[in-house]
């Protein structure tokens, strides 16, 4: 069987693991990045650089983009040294939180140029990334998907939500919205127990065998909040990005949000005093300042 081509724009926490995956399971990957030392270690992993994102569109009728907003998607794809300039794609799948908004547009200026978009953003972080085990929720054209269904799978757990450009990202800031709300209301209530005299780590483990538990409680409280590394992986300014989009599409549909716009200030508090690039783990350091303690044993 003849070595499948393929492409990946976008080498950074997330698309360097899966352009790796690709390259791991047999197929011949041209990547592109902004960042040389990503292009680097593409390389290390058996994926070949490409001199921009047209490039990557020359060379591979399938494309896989992972960046970190929409506008910055937007230009990979529809720019003037864009993928969708490329002589040879034909399918573009974004494993990106672009939300359903920016998918649209993409999808029409694609459609333009005979190019199908598949929606896959995915969920799981870093560690799925480089283990194949994220959840890729997707949608697009059936024929579409079919053909990247076989390369999808190197990711993880595959959830097909129809033919509709956005329906995967809706299902996504879904899910991000849900992560960001545990962590604000979780950091909430720990603190509130160690200003009266708890444990964390006991208050912890209480909860996790009693109704309260969550996605914070079982993972980002033991790996990064109660060692105080803060590292989860997931930084707070993307984190933002998703709850913000999440909100706007809740209110383009004519959904209230009322929790949802507590957890976007709080995002945004969080942005303000520690930086876009902090983890967005750091929510819980703008609790423990409020109250003047700090989560520890």
């Amino acid at each position: 069987m003849a070595e499948q081509i393929v492409g990946f724009v976008g080498l950074g926490r997330m698309g360097g693991p899966m352009s790796g995956r690709l390259a791991a399971a047999g197929s011949a990957v041209h990547v592109f990045d902004t960042s040389e030392s990503a292009l680097r270690a593409a390389g290390t992993a058996g994926c070949m650089a490409a001199a921009s994102a047209r490039d990557v569109g020359d060379k591979a009728e399938i494309v896989f983009i992972s960046l970190p907003t929409p506008d910055i998607v937007n230009r990979a794809v529809l720019g003037e040294q864009g993928i969708a300039s490329g002589s040879r794609v034909r399918i573009v799948v974004d494993l990106s939180t672009t939300g359903p908004g920016m998918a649209g547009r993409v999808a029409s200026g694609l459609a333009e140029k005979s190019i199908a978009w598949v929606d896959a953003p995915v969920s799981g972080g870093v560690a799925g990334a480089k283990g194949g085990t994220l959840a890729v929720m997707v949608s697009g054209p059936k024929n579409a998907y079919a053909l990247a269904e076989p390369l999808l799978k190197n990711f993880g757990k595959l959830f097909y939500v129809g033919d509709k450009a956005g329906l995967a990202q809706v299902a996504k800031l879904a899910n991000n919205l849900l992560a960001a709300s545990a962590l604000v209301v979780t950091s909430e209530a720990v603190v509130m127990g160690v200003k009266a005299g708890l444990d964390p780590k006991v208050l912890i483990d209480i909860i996790n065998v009693s109704s309260g538990r969550n996605s914070a409680t079982q993972d980002k409280f033991p790996r990064a909040i109660l060692p105080r590394s803060f590292d989860f992986g997931f930084a707070t300014g993307l984190s933002y990005k998703d709850v913000r989009l999440c909100i706007d599409e809740a209110e383009a549909l004519g959904v209230p949000m009322v929790a949802g716009a507590a957890v976007r200030e709080m995002l945004a508090v969080t942005q303000a005093r520690f930086g876009a690039d902090s983890d967005f783990t750091s929510i819980a350091r703008v609790i423990e300042e409020w109250a003047g303690v700090e989560i520890k044993g």
